[in-house]
């Protein structure tokens, strides 16, 4: 891939997007993982004002720290960057506590985390008049959709939905993002374990891409045994969320009945 190529036509295309949006320039959670460092890196190119946001949710020390750093590297070489930190933990709280107690946990607290931050970004978005730059990938979006509807799925440009993860680090690595960044492991940052997007899908993104763009090809011959259970990961994943990226269904009233 031609990454410095790449890079360019990404600053562009956001550039033009804003300018013809009439908003003044962008938000973006910062999570300390590749994708929004990407993203926002991506953001800050394009020399619109950029609100980048540390939104805690108990969040994991290592987590925080890379964030921190990220958004002190971003500061450094790019002036229009304006940095805030809103911890959001006193909200989840209050929210849970309000929800009947058989639905206080799991994966219910893991979206309400991800959709209490999107309601935060836009609150930052509607004041300053901004867009919210989603840092979804096309594996994570479009493969398997992992990702939250509402939540970090809530988003108005998406410009590294695109590209794959790999190809997401090799953007990483062109930019001269943080390297520990850039190879850290897959965290969403929504399960008090903090358990990797690996463990919690089963395969690796590496495994996903294959199996994505095995999918597409329409072969089916020769597969090992681990390859078979990948694919059979990936299919079953992009069948259960295609509702996440798919218009929602609308009930079209037949003309007879208007009548």
């Amino acid at each position: 891939m031609k990454t410095e190529a790449v890079i360019d036509y990404i600053v562009s295309w956001m550039r033009a997007y804003c300018e013809k949006s009439g908003l003044d320039g962008f938000v973006i959670g910062i999570s300390g993982g590749v994708d929004s460092a990407v993203t926002s890196t991506l953001c800050a190119k394009t020399g619109k004002p950029l609100y980048v946001l540390n939104l805690p949710i108990y969040q994991a020390a290592d987590q925080q720290s890379l964030a921190d750093r990220h958004i002190r590297w971003l500061r450094k070489r790019f002036p229009a960057v304006i940095e805030h930190t809103v911890d959001l933990s006193p909200v989840l709280d209050s929210f849970r506590e309000a929800l009947p107690k058989e639905i206080q946990g799991g994966l219910v607290l893991a979206n309400t985390r991800s959709r209490i931050r999107m309601i935060a970004l836009y609150a930052f978005a509607t004041h300053h008049r901004l867009l919210v730059a989603g840092t979804g990938n096309k594996v994570e979006d479009y493969g398997v959709g992992f990702f939250t509807k509402y939540g970090d799925g809530g988003v108005d440009i998406a410009p590294i939905a695109d590209l794959m993860k790999s190809e997401v680090r090799l953007l990483a690595r062109e930019m001269g993002i943080l390297p520990e960044i850039a190879g850290a492991v897959p965290v969403d940052g929504l399960w008090a374990d903090n358990r990797s997007d690996e463990q919690q899908i089963g395969a690796t993104y590496d495994e996903l891409e294959w199996a994505m763009r095995f999918d597409e090809s329409g072969e089916e011959d020769g597969l090992t045994g681990r390859e078979k259970e990948v694919l059979a990961i990936y299919r079953r994943l992009n069948r259960a969320n295609r509702h996440k990226v798919e218009p929602i269904p609308v009930a079209k009233i037949p003309d007879e009945l208007r009548r």
